[in-house]
């Protein structure tokens, strides 16, 4: 059995991406954030049998409660990072929840949000990962 620490050093934290202490990543590079939970979230979660995704133009504000996503072990609710407006909802994940489950960071993105003026203050991949290495 694997030690905690080297479970964390083994998960997927790509650099590129910014990490809220909810464990909810954030791709803002092209124009519209694109979000989705980490593959640490998902690990935890077990198979997401379930996603309840909201309308494209529905507002956010950080901290809302924007998506709903079951698993046999739990329900949990994708907190947003962000400020905006939703414009894309990612409908193969509400098909097919268990595409977070096998690719958290590409096919399993969830939304994608319009940002309004306000740069989210959110971690780098190396404050994230230490995050998780000090839940575990």
């Amino acid at each position: 059995m694997a030690d905690p620490a080297s479970k964390a050093a083994a998960l997927d934290v790509p650099d590129h991406l910014q990490y809220s202490g909810d464990h909810v990543w954030v791709d803002d590079e092209e124009g519209l954030a694109v979000i989705g939970i980490t593959e640490y979230a998902a690990n935890q979660m077990g198979e997401i049998v379930y996603v309840d995704l909201p309308e494209s133009g529905t507002p956010v504000r950080s901290g809302d409660e924007i998506v709903e996503m079951e698993s046999a072990k739990t329900v949990q609710n994708l907190i947003s990072p962000v400020d905006g407006i939703v414009k894309y909802v990612n409908q193969a994940v509400a098909d097919d929840p268990q595409v977070i489950n096998n690719d958290p960071y590409g096919e399993g993105w969830i939304l994608k949000i319009e940002l309004d003026d306000d740069e989210p203050e959110l971690m780098d991949a190396d404050q994230y990962a230490a995050m998780v290495k000090r839940a575990q």
